[in-house]
């Protein structure tokens, strides 16, 4: 099912949003496989030895996934009219939220003093959502670019 009308889809070839959306998103992915790999080799107890490596990845990444949504609630604002949760893109804001709540959960249990195997194991979590998330996003993209060739070669089904 396409995501855009016609008219939505010029606004979104248009908007500055996507571009920022198109940049951001990869620093996003890089940000994570290094979050990722600093975690895991502490975790294993090769090459970091410094635990303070994994809070700063966590830290970086939500960053990036704030810095993210909110630049795309501006794309959804100018593109569908709605800041957040347009229907166009519900389950994909839902599964942000989902990963920031379970990215700042790092935190809360951080400042509560849990010993660090617990907050590896939820920033390990952490990164699972947002790699969930991010594979939901790249699957709607592969779908919707699917459809516009579609459109463009005038096939309707």
């Amino acid at each position: 099912m396409p995501r855009y009308t016609p008219e939505q889809l010029e606004k979104r070839n248009a908007s500055k949003w996507t571009t920022v959306q198109a940049i951001l998103a990869p620093i996003q992915f890089l940000i994570f496989l290094a979050g990722l790999t600093v975690t895991w080799l502490y975790s294993q107890g090769m090459w970091v030895t410094d635990f303070g490596w994994i809070t700063f990845f966590v830290t970086l990444k939500t960053f990036m996934l704030v810095l993210i949504f909110v630049t795309g609630g501006f794309f959804e604002l100018e593109v569908f009219g709605h800041f957040a949760f347009a229907p166009e893109f519900f389950w994909e804001d839902f599964g942000s939220a989902i990963a920031m709540i379970v990215h700042i959960s790092y935190f809360i249990l951080f400042w509560m003093g849990l010993n660090q195997q617990i907050l590896i194991w939820t920033a390990l979590l952490a990164y699972l959502s947002y790699l969930v998330n991010a594979a939901q996003f790249v699957i709607r993209l592969l779908l919707e670019k699917h459809n516009e060739r579609k459109l463009k070669t005038g096939q309707t089904t």
